[in-house]
């Protein structure tokens, strides 16, 4: 299966997971973890760490509050302080998170309900953590939540809706998003080709925004103008697709 439609499968299968078992992860799903986050890294200016086999973080009241059992790896997201940092750290978290339901894990972004003195060492002097992503082999499969439709999150300006921007904000809306609040919005231009997205505010939605902004961009094959991952990589925009 092409990694294209690797992509959107996962997209489709990804849902939240805070329970796992006790399988540690196998030398080659941490390769491939790793590996994908040093791309990230290199692309994006951030500094992701994969943290293995360390349960610390995920001991305690806060995280027991939030339902999480047995968390014992997670993604550390980080990177420099200034305003693109949740941002980018949504769109490039993103890539693992799909990476890792591709093969088969778990997984769950977390902005709060982790004991942060113990991750506080993973991030270098002058870095801010943006998040975690919790991941691990599954105790329960995650559950599919409600989204709102793409009519709510789309301003078209009347305009009837290509293809392409159609599948984009289908995949847009599978994103997962804090409290599944949704608080996004993309719009297409007026010349039917541009598109742009922004925050409607609310928590994490910085970090929602990039993980939406990199769905819309997998699943339409079109870029997003003027976004933090814009920015970091470039004005090269995704090869364009025809479904």
């Amino acid at each position: 299966m092409p990694e294209e439609k690797d992509n959107i499968w996962a997209m489709e299968h990804r849902h939240s997971v805070r329970r796992y078992t006790e399988e540690p992860l196998s030398p080659a799903e941490v390769e491939a973890l790793s590996l994908a986050i040093a791309r990230a890294n290199d692309a994006s200016g951030l500094a992701l760490r994969l943290v293995t086999d360390e349960p610390r973080a995920f001991d305690s009241l806060l995280a027991h509050y939030g339902k999480f059992q047995n968390v014992r790896n997670y993604v550390v997201v980080a990177g420099p302080k200034g305003r693109d940092l949740q941002e980018l750290a949504g769109y490039f978290g993103e890539k693992i998170v799909l990476l890792a339901t591709r093969l088969g894990l778990g997984s769950c972004w977390v902005g709060g309900t982790f004991r942060r003195r113990s991750v506080a060492g993973q991030v270098a002097p002058g870095h801010k953590l943006a998040c975690v992503i919790a991941l691990g082999h599954g105790a329960e499969p995650g559950r599919p939540h409600r989204s709102k439709s793409i009519e709510e999150l789309s301003n078209t300006h009347g305009l009837v809706m290509p293809d392409w921007f159609q599948h984009g904000m289908q995949a847009a809306a599978l994103a997962p998003t804090a409290l599944n609040q949704q608080h996004f919005l993309f719009t297409l231009g007026r010349d039917r080709q541009t598109v742009t997205a922004q925050s409607t505010g609310g928590p994490m939605s910085m970090i929602d925004l990039g993980i939406a902004e990199l769905h819309f961009e997998l699943a339409s094959g079109h870029a997003v103008s003027g976004s933090a991952p814009a920015r970091a990589t470039g004005p090269a925009a995704p090869a364009s697709r025809t479904r």
